[in-house]
């Protein structure tokens, strides 16, 4: 804002040192050429003293030459010179030439209207640009350091007044997002701690009844079924535990309204042409039915995002075509990419949260791409499958038409 500011003083300094510049040039230009009606009337003086003819016609700035004697009024509108000869006073009417004045005051109000008009715009842009923009420019570096509580003040500004939403439901939803892990975190612990608490018990009495089992005490038989069905519970507690790491942990929530299918492939086209272009991979979205779709549209592109990145990180990068096809009340998008490709037997795991292929190689990534792309599908009322067919990899995902 401090250099902005400075800015505007230079211009502004510039148009005012402008303004003095072309204002004394004029000037003194004018003034030097002032006298051009003296001229002009010394030229016609001398045709007179020379008894030779003359034509006021041609004269841009004498306009009468007339005789008076010494008592005439010398009162008018136009100012005038007086010469003599021959004993004769012989006036020179002639008019100003207010051209220079003209041209002066032009300038002038071409320089003001262009300074009004720079300083101006130079205004606007503080106001309306660099303003919003530096109230929002430590938010990315605050919610970087988890500061998710400070609420963004609404700009009404035609410039930034999405992006600043956009930013403050991007706080929202990480605060929310922070909130709902540190409640799984904090039940995870409260179930680790009870479970712990109730494994205790029978543990004890198995260390109980193995030590009167070594010592010979009591029947051997009960003490065997005894520990059977004491560890049986100790097996029970741990199940629970894998279970609940196995819940969903999740909560992806969806906006499902209906949206035409040349919306999505137009927003996948849009990403991936340019990115596609410069890994010099073909990409090839194969002619289709427009259709209305019910789902989340912004959803939507987040599944085939997942599906291309992955074509991308595991294809051979050749190419990475989409095919549409419509099946009853099902439109199939098949994204099928060249390469490598996943074991058949692998298949099954494919959409479990964190699993990934042996095909995956050195690979970055988290193992829940595909999980979410059947979560988000699932609550859009449709499905995805995986095929293999001639060392290319295929996976659909199922949308449902209207």
């Amino acid at each position: 804002m401090l250099n902005f500011n400075k800015i505007i003083f230079i211009i502004t300094v510039i148009f005012a040192l402008l303004f003095v510049s072309v204002n004394i040039f004029l000037l003194n230009y004018s003034n030097s050429n002032n006298k051009h009606y003296l001229v002009e009337i010394n030229r016609v003086f001398d045709r007179i003293v020379n008894n030779d003819d003359y034509d006021l016609s041609d004269c841009r700035y004498v306009k009468k030459v007339s005789v008076i004697s010494e008592d005439s009024d010398f009162d008018d509108n136009d100012p005038y010179v007086i010469k003599t000869y021959n004993s004769e006073y012989i006036k020179f009417t002639y008019s100003n030439d207010n051209s220079s004045n003209q041209v002066l005051i032009i300038v002038n109000f071409c320089i003001a209207l262009t300074a009004v008009i720079t300083i101006s715009i130079l205004f606007y842009i503080k106001l309306k640009i660099i303003k919003p923009f530096n109230q929002v420019s430590e938010m990315p570096y605050t919610l970087s350091k988890g500061n998710l509580t400070k609420n963004l003040k609404e700009e009404k500004s035609r410039f930034f007044g999405k992006f600043i939403w956009g930013l403050d439901m991007l706080r929202e939803t990480l605060e929310q997002r922070k909130m709902n892990e540190l409640a799984l975190v904090k039940e995870k612990k409260m179930l680790i701690l009870s479970i712990s608490h109730d494994i205790k018990t029978p543990l004890s009495a198995i260390k109980l009844y193995t030590k009167a089992l070594s010592q010979g005490l009591g029947d051997s038989a009960e003490t065997s079924y005894k520990i059977t069905h004491n560890a049986d519970k100790i097996e029970s507690f741990v199940n629970d535990i894998i279970k609940t790491s196995k819940e969903d942990f999740l909560n992806i929530e969806l906006i499902n309204s209906e949206f035409y299918l040349s919306e999505l492939t137009g927003k996948i086209s849009d990403y991936y042409t340019d990115k596609l272009e410069l890994l010099k991979t073909e990409f090839i979205i194969q002619a289709y039915d427009n259709c209305l779709i019910y789902g989340d549209i912004e959803r939507s592109v987040e599944v085939f995002q997942n599906i291309i990145e992955n074509a991308i990180k595991y294809g051979d990068g050749k190419s990475i075509t989409i095919d549409i096809k419509r099946e009853e009340d099902c439109c199939l998008v098949t994204v099928a990419n060249s390469g490598n490709t996943l074991p058949e037997e692998e298949i099954v795991h494919a959409f479990d949260s964190f699993w990934r292929g042996s095909n995956a190689k050195s690979q970055k990534g988290s193992g829940l791409g595909l999980y979410i792309c059947r979560k988000i599908l699932t609550q859009m009322k449709g499905d995805i499958f995986i095929e293999i067919n001639d060392g290319n990899t295929n996976v659909t995902a199922v949308l449902k038409i209207l």
